[in-house]
């Protein structure tokens, strides 16, 4: 019996799949979350992230190149962030129709260095393919490293733990923000350099209402949600700010001392309390975003 896609989504999709994958080489933290981590040297665990841009999935016909390209790399950025390391090299797939412009390319690959000089971040080459049908696809492999042992991961949290995210969320597509958002690198590496550093930490891209659900279940745990302290673009309610998506700000938990002490240090970008861990059963929410759904 053959079971469509749309059928399952795609929480349920990679639950199947990921059950088939094998490991050979050592690793650390493998599929399920932000980036996979292996072993590196004494000092440093490396991080691997991949990520795919899709025309009329992720940007429409008419999206500035540029723009396109600064998403696509930003998006994998973005999963270093969570995992509070530091980007470093960049492999790129480009897939586009043969009747695509040369120029239009050009101007990804403008998107792209842009951010990766910003980042430092090599580009270290990748592919070019046609596409069978008009369209473009863009993948990026990245790579990147973290304090040994120090990765931020998705299960770290505990009950009582405050629930934070880093800006506003809502109406990323109207607003352009989904092309032009910022990764943030900075102030996930200030949790590392300075503390305190998150319980748990993954970067929204499918919205909070997927995604605040992922983490706590990682973390063995249910949430509370305080409504009202939702942080919401302008022109964005409560319910987009929770199931609009492609926001790319982090998702992430800290200790009750921990938040109390960070409330009394200087740091990069405000954190917005939204909720706590807690042993409640209150694990779905309404929206968001799932690929595969119709």
């Amino acid at each position: 019996m053959s079971t469509p896609l749309s059928q399952l989504g795609e929480n349920a999709v990679l639950k199947r799949l990921l059950r088939q994958l094998t490991t050979q080489a050592p690793m650390l933290t493998g599929p399920g979350d932000d980036c996979a981590v292996v072993p590196r040297d004494a000092q440093w665990d490396t991080l691997l992230k991949t990520d795919v841009v899709v025309e009329a999935v992720h940007f429409t016909r008419d999206t500035e190149p540029e723009r396109v390209g600064h998403k696509a790399l930003a998006r994998a950025v973005s999963d270093i962030a969570a995992m509070g390391g530091i980007p470093e090299y960049a492999l790129i797939t480009l897939l586009m129709h043969p009747e695509r412009t040369v120029e239009y390319a050009e101007g990804i690959y403008r998107g792209i260095n842009r951010l990766a000089s910003r980042c430092g971040i090599s580009v270290a080459g990748g592919e070019t393919s046609s596409l069978p049908y008009d369209g473009i696809v863009i993948n990026i492999a990245l790579t990147g490293r973290v304090e040994r042992g120090r990765a931020i991961l998705r299960s770290g949290g505990r009950v009582g733990d405050i629930i934070c995210v880093t800006g506003p969320l809502g109406g990323s597509f109207p607003s352009g923000h989904h092309l032009d958002f910022e990764p943030r690198l900075e102030l996930a590496r200030h949790f590392m350099a300075h503390g305190p550093v998150p319980t748990a930490m993954m970067d929204l891209s499918d919205g909070l209402a997927v995604d605040l659900p992922r983490l706590a279940a990682a973390c063995g745990c249910g949430f509370t949600l305080d409504y009202s302290a939702i942080p919401c673009n302008p022109g964005s309610s409560t319910e987009q700010a929770i199931g609009d998506g492609e926001d790319y700000e982090l998702l992430l938990t800290l200790a009750p001392a921990d938040f109390e002490a960070l409330s009394h240090l200087d740091i990069p970008s405000p954190l917005f309390v939204i909720g706590t861990l807690s042993t409640n059963a209150e694990n779905s929410l309404s929206r968001g975003w799932q690929h595969f759904r119709a």
